[in-house]
């Protein structure tokens, strides 16, 4: 499917709508020509002569006498000139109301398409891999959320009403023109294919300055969000001139592609009000010499040919705006690639259709398991691993040794590149994700906090808590106390990404949410890294709590906090080197013991 055909292709949901929307479009142009039809007895009745000609006269006459000559002819030339102002009026209502219901139902249309089509981008953001997002910049996905969906509905809908509300007014004054004058309506036809001629490779700029212009919009908003979440960092380093610098280079560089776009943009507005003034000036002059032989036969009667000035100067305004269209879609494709490039994007959290509700009643095993991150080096290799109901089994090892990789796996974050991981001796990948998921509860070290209230964040993603769960959840977490001391107590807005709060009170409200699920399995990530001494003691409370009954993963890098643990794993350049109890690990006097006393030696 083209391009231009895929984004049209959005309206397929409002194609009643929008064949209503085209129905009183055409209504609207119809009376809109009309008016001008009705200048021809208006004029002739104000001089005094018969609205309409009793014999002869144009192909248009022709047709007013048959739908409403005995009316606008009847009586005086008094009663016939009002008679053509009732007309005239009438014809005006009809027009505006038609027009009022276009306008109305183009709205329905644009918005309904802009918010179909950002609902589609952001439900399929869900589904991509974790990588994806690692390698793409979030401004640049805000970008295409938000500025770039807005641009596609500009075209898909405001654009395309406009382009066929001209369309048809243009079908309308051709067929007026035609019926006045089939000899100079030929005369400007013939001539009419070469405006497409002209503007074709202006269509091709405006599309690749368009793209360039929405990449650097991109940019900005990426920087602008990057700044935001790292601002304490710049003033720290007294960075600010760095990125202010930074940030005007961009913007300049966004300004000048902007005004690039624009200008191959706005070049076709004059091209076609130019090449159709030359029309209309050789129209006058082949018109002039008919209507000063009137008399004569194919003469142009005077009352006739200012009718067919008008509709023809008319006619500019249509034309005009019809020939911006291609270069508003050709901006709008542009913008469109942007989100589509995304939507193309493979899902990776799909299910198997044969997918079961997971269960967990005896072990999880990690069998021959290997991983690397999009074809690099493997940061696992061969891992073995059996972790049985109700054991605590902590992962230690250097940095980079890949212990977070090593848990991710389990709720399929990732997938393993070699080697499976099952539970209770069935591959986990032959469970739907999302009740593999709810088996587990994850405190990692850097805890994610919504600008919601404290009570939303600890029933992050679920409705059917009630309070006096939640508050339990809390004080199980040792975190009720200060939440009762913020301004509005559970209520109380946290801010992005929770900044009212230190780190310790943002990891008991993450602890808070893991135990409000009761999950049987838990994934603690470094949870009392970067603590202090009193804040990690309130922690490990919470955390000796949570641990209780339920079967545990723990990557620490304090070994102090992990010498109870049933089973110790010491992984190093992606293998297990080393497993065993604390005394049984140290005693051997190898890596471990090594990491131990580095940490101790004091």
């Amino acid at each position: 499917m083209g391009r231009s055909a895929r984004v049209l292709g959005l309206l397929r949901p409002y194609a009643p709508l929008f064949v209503a929307n085209i129905a009183v479009t055409m209504v609207a142009s119809l009376m809109d020509g009309a008016t001008f039809v009705l200048l021809i007895p208006f004029t002739r009745a104000l001089f005094g002569q018969r609205a309409l000609p009793a014999t002869g006269g144009s192909t248009i006459e022709a047709v007013l006498a048959k739908v409403a000559g005995p009316w606008l002819a009847a009586g005086a030339p008094e009663t016939a000139l009002r008679n053509v102002v009732l007309v005239l009026l009438v014809t005006l209502v009809v027009k505006n109301v038609a027009t009022y219901a276009a306008a109305m139902s183009s709205v329905a249309i644009e918005e309904g398409v802009v918010r179909d089509l950002r609902v589609r981008l952001f439900r399929h953001l869900q589904t991509l891999p974790l990588g994806f997002f690692q390698r793409t910049r979030a401004g640049q996905l805000l970008a295409r959320v938000i500025s770039d969906t807005d641009q596609v509905k500009t075209a898909v809908t405001a654009a395309l009403a406009s382009f066929l509300r001209n369309a048809s007014l243009i079908l309308v004054y051709v067929a007026i023109l035609f019926g006045l004058s089939w000899r100079l309506t030929l005369l400007a036809l013939v001539l009419a294919p070469l405006l497409a001629l002209i503007i074709r490779p202006v269509i091709a700029r405006v599309r690749r300055r368009s793209r360039e212009q929405a990449e650097d919009r991109g940019e900005l908003t990426s920087l602008v969000s990057e700044m935001v979440s790292s601002v304490k960092l710049v003033r720290a380093y007294v960075a600010e001139a760095f990125e202010i610098e930074r940030f005007r280079r961009l913007a300049d560089q966004y300004r000048r592609r902007v005004l690039r776009a624009q200008g191959a943009s706005t070049l076709m507005s004059p091209l076609s009000e130019v090449f159709a003034g030359i029309v209309i000036v050789l129209l006058f002059s082949v018109g002039a010499r008919l209507a000063l032989g009137a008399s004569a036969a194919g003469g142009l009667p005077p009352a006739v040919f200012i009718a067919f000035l008008i509709v023809a100067l008319r006619l500019m305004s249509p034309v005009k705006a019809a020939a911006q269209y291609p270069t508003i879609m050709a901006g709008a494709v542009a913008a469109a690639d942007r989100v589509f490039e995304v939507l193309d994007v493979p899902a990776d959290e799909g299910d198997h259709p044969d997918a079961a509700e997971a269960r967990f009643r005896e072990a999880i095993e990690y069998r021959g398991v290997s991983f690397c991150y999009d074809g690099e080096a493997p940061v696992l290799q061969d891992v073995n691993l059996a972790v049985r109901r109700g054991q605590v089994v902590a992962i230690v090892g250097p940095s980079g040794a890949g212990k977070t990789t090593l848990v991710d796996l389990l709720p399929r974050f990732y997938e393993p590149t070699e080697g499976a991981i099952l539970m209770d001796g069935v591959p986990v990948t032959r469970f739907t994700r999302a009740s593999l998921r709810r088996l587990m509860g994850i405190v990692s070290q850097e805890t994610i906090l919504l600008n919601d209230t404290v009570l939303a964040n600890i029933a992050y993603g679920r409705a059917d808590f009630a309070r006096d769960q939640v508050e339990a959840a809390a004080r199980a977490a040792n975190a009720h106390d200060f939440i009762a001391h913020l301004p509005l107590g559970y209520e109380t807005l946290l801010g992005e990404r929770g900044t009212r709060l230190s780190g310790g009170e943002r990891q008991r409200i993450a602890i808070a949410r893991a135990l409000l699920r009761d999950p049987p399995i838990l994934i603690l990530d470094e949870a009392t890294s970067a603590l202090d001494m009193e804040a990690e003691r309130l922690v490990q409370e919470a955390i000796d709590r949570l641990i209780r009954r339920r079967t545990v993963l723990v990557i620490a890098h304090r070994l102090a906090t992990v010498q109870h643990a049933e089973v110790i794993v010491v992984l190093a350049g992606g293998r297990i080197v080393e497993r065993g109890t604390h005394a049984t690990l140290y005693a051997a006097g190898g890596l471990y013991r090594r990491l131990y006393d580095l940490q101790f030696r004091d």
